[in-house]
C-alpha cells in the first residue's frame, strides 16, 4: 500500500512538472512569436522608407552620395527571430533613416507634393503605429512570461529547465525628448 502512495506521489510530481514546463514553453513562444512580428514589421517599414527615398532620388531630391548616405541602413533581419537589443538598435537606426528622409523633403517642398512620396511617408507611419502596438503586446507578453518564471513553485522548474527571464523592449529614445511642459500654460 505505501509503495502504490509513493508512485502516485511521483506520477502527480511528473505530471505537475511536465504541465509546468508546457505552460513555460507556451509562454516562451509567444514571446518569440511578438519579437519576429516586430521585425517583420521593422523590415516593412524600411521598405516603406526605402520607396520614399527611390522616389527622392528620382525627383533629384537626393544627389548619389546623400542617397547612399541615408539608404546606407541595412535592411532589418526577418529569417532569424531577433534579440531584443537587436530590435532595439533597429528602432533607433530606423528613426534616424526617417528623420535625414524627412530633413530632405523640407528642403525640397516639390518632393513633399508628390502624390507616392506622400504614400510612401503614409505607409512608414502605419507601420510606425502597428510596431508601437506590437512593442507594448511583446512587452505584456514578456510580463505574463517572467511572472511563470520567477514566481515560485513555476521558478523552481524554470532555472532546472533553463528557461530565463526576459528582457523588456526599452522606451524609445526619441520620446524622452519631448517637452515635459507640452501642454502646461
Amino acid at each position: 500500500m505505501t509503495l502504490i502512495i509513493i508512485i502516485a506521489v511521483i506520477a502527480v510530481l511528473v505530471l505537475w512538472v511536465i504541465s509546468v514546463q508546457n505552460k513555460l514553453v507556451k509562454q516562451d513562444e509567444f514571446c518569440n512569436n511578438a519579437i519576429k512580428q516586430i521585425s517583420v514589421q521593422q523590415t516593412s517599414r524600411y521598405d516603406a522608407l526605402e520607396t520614399a527615398v527611390k522616389i527622392a532620388r528620382e525627383e533629384n531630391a537626393i544627389e548619389g552620395e546623400n542617397y547612399e548616405k541615408i539608404i546606407g541602413m541595412r535592411r532589418p533581419s526577418a529569417s532569424v527571430t531577433p534579440t531584443v537589443a537587436e530590435i532595439n538598435a533597429t528602432e533607433t537606426a530606423l528613426g534616424s533613416f526617417a528623420a535625414r528622409l524627412m530633413a530632405v523633403a523640407e528642403a525640397y517642398p516639390q518632393l513633399k507634393g508628390t502624390e507616392a512620396y506622400q504614400k510612401a511617408m503614409d505607409k512608414y507611419f502605419e507601420y510606425e503605429e502597428t510596431v508601437r502596438v506590437s512593442r507594448m503586446t511583446f512587452n505584456d507578453t514578456v510580463t505574463k512570461y517572467n511572472r511563470e518564471v520567477r514566481s515560485f513553485p513555476g521558478s523552481v522548474i524554470a532555472s532546472m529547465l533553463g528557461f530565463p527571464v526576459r528582457e523588456y523592449l526599452a522606451d524609445r529614445p526619441e520620446k524622452s525628448n519631448l517637452p515635459e511642459d507640452l501642454f502646461k500654460k
